[in-house]
């Protein structure tokens, strides 16, 4: 059976602060164990008010320590923002101190604007390739430098695309695969083909393994669900306009001017989100399931409220259970 697991932004709403985002994190972290999802990640990004994990290693150190079964980890470090040594140590360490729970999700791409990327001090994607094969190195005893924690402290590698680039490139290296359906549903059926069909056995992976995240909001009734989703609309309206902004709540987002042609745009940009009651998005999670016959489906959950939030996955996670 397919596995369920949630995706975390740690959000910062209209009115909140990036303290209480985390603690909702955190708190979340505890609800996606007891509902029983198999693993909870955190996303590096930067510069966006809307979102606190810019610091994916301190977070995942946090939530391992506030846990006990769930798996946690990153989805995902953004490895042209870092040195691949220093991500070694990191998850080394991390691994060291929560043995068989801590998950390395790798991403390609910046997590911010350009601007910001050269704040950073890196943001070079052209040496990804390589740069992953180094970080790997260092866990598997290939490099001749020692990373310590890190040699022989290998945490779940995962490699996250939104392209058949960082599919194909997870296939030679024999690594699972993760895509990220939830804003980038376009090349899902050819980057699933492109990654299965490159597959390389490796020391991390003997066959395939894909996970597909999907942006999904449940609540009791699908009219209740889709005014809980009109922030998260709008948000991504706003960040594709270069003005990124907390998560408003239902009722500013209501109100907020739109022209036809931004609804347009966010109709589009959301046309893969689940969004409904129980019985909508089990179907859906359901035919997203059939479509990739993935091992795995991550949820991202996105709503002004905590406990609309936590609400959802507990009503998703039941579904998903009684499926």
């Amino acid at each position: 059976m397919a596995l369920l697991s949630l995706l975390d932004l740690a959000t910062v709403i209209e009115g909140g602060t990036a303290s209480q985002a985390l603690a909702e994190t955190t708190e979340m972290a505890r609800v996606a164990e007891d509902v029983g999802m198999h693993r909870l990640w955190v996303a590096e990004h930067h510069g966006m008010p809307g979102v606190a994990s810019s610091s994916p290693a301190v977070l995942v150190a946090h939530l391992a320590a506030s846990t006990t079964t769930l798996r946690v980890g990153s989805g995902g470090i953004m490895l042209p923002n870092h040195a691949p040594l220093v991500i070694a140590e990191q998850f080394g360490t991390l691994e060291a101190l929560h043995t068989g729970r801590i998950d390395l999700g790798i991403g390609r791409a910046p997590g911010t604007d350009l601007r910001t990327a050269r704040a950073l001090g890196r943001g070079d994607a052209r040496t990804f390739p390589d740069d992953l094969v180094e970080l790997i190195g260092y866990f598997t005893g290939a490099s001749e430098h020692l990373a310590m924690p890190g040699r022989g402290l290998l945490p779940e590698i995962w490699l996250l695309g939104s392209s058949t680039y960082s599919a194909q490139l997870a296939g030679m290296l024999g690594l699972p695969f993760s895509f990220a359906f939830h804003f980038s549903p376009e090349s899902l059926d050819a980057a699933l083909l492109a990654y299965r069909s490159n597959f390389r056995a490796s020391a991390v992976l003997d066959e395939p393994r894909t996970m597909v995240a999907a942006a999904v909001l449940c609540a009791p009734t699908t009219e209740e669900a889709i005014w809980l989703a009109g922030p998260s609309r709008l948000s991504m309206l706003l960040l594709r306009r270069g003005q990124p902004s907390t998560l408003m709540a239902p009722e500013t987002a209501a109100a907020w001017e739109v022209t036809d042609a931004d609804r347009q745009e966010m109709e589009r940009a959301s046309l893969s989100h689940i969004v409904g009651d129980p019985a909508v998005v089990l179907d859906g999670l359901t035919a997203l399931l059939e479509r990739t016959s993935a091992d795995e489906i991550m949820i991202s959950t996105r709503a002004h409220d905590f406990a609309h939030r936590a609400r959802s996955v507990r009503l998703v996670a039941q579904a998903w259970a009684g499926r």
